[in-house]
């Protein structure tokens, strides 16, 4: 199953490290990645596949908020099929 990563807010080091981090430590490859600086906010997008993932998303979800809320920027995962449905047009 793949899904949808988005880490929003204030730019500092280490975001990128932590979540790819945590990551890497569950088998969740990183299929596609882009990351960019908004007047100051650090904006990035994943596309992960949780194929060989010792964690379900839900779990993975929950983690990566914590650690995340711990650095200061909002992170959400999300299935890729909702996120699909919900960017259609």
């Amino acid at each position: 199953m793949k899904a949808i990563i988005t880490v929003v807010g204030a730019d500092k080091v280490g975001i990128i490290a932590k979540v790819s981090a945590y990551l890497a430590n569950h088998a969740i490859n990183i299929v596609d990645i882009t990351q960019t600086i908004l007047s100051g906010n650090f904006v990035m997008m994943m596309m992960v596949d949780f194929e060989n993932a010792d964690i379900a998303i839900d779990e993975a979800r929950k983690d990566l908020t914590e650690s995340c809320a711990a650095l200061g920027v909002e992170a959400n995962i999300m299935n890729e099929r909702v996120f699909s449905q919900m960017h259609r047009i």
